[in-house]
């Protein structure tokens, strides 16, 4: 199975179109994850450099649709200048819930 990959660039003008992508991206990596069993979908941000708070929707919106799908989204190589958006932005527990409760950092 592959890890789906978040693009160097996300800015708003960027998102209607690489969501409009990644719906179907997603859906089918989900087919994927159950029928092997699985229950996460992993998506890499290691590439991010450049974003804006629409990053935030963008992945809000994939880990309601894996939840939708049956599968839980995991986010990999997390940069820390989007872990402290989301923390401000208040949804850091939204998309890592699992490191909120033990009060620790989304992981590298």
């Amino acid at each position: 199975m592959t890890m789906l990959k978040l693009p160097a660039v996300v800015r708003m003008d960027d998102v209607p179109a690489l969501w409009a992508a990644w719906q179907a991206s997603l859906r089918a990596e989900a087919a994927q994850v159950r029928s092997a069993a699985g229950a996460q979908l992993d998506i890499s941000a290691a590439a991010l450099e450049r974003f804006d708070s629409s990053v935030l929707t963008l992945l809000l919106s994939a880990s309601r649709l894996c939840a939708d799908e049956g599968v839980k989204l995991r986010l990999h190589q997390v940069p820390p200048r989007l872990q402290e958006l989301a923390r401000v932005y208040g949804v850091a527990d939204l998309l890592w819930p699992e490191l909120a409760a033990a009060g620790q950092s989304a992981p590298a």
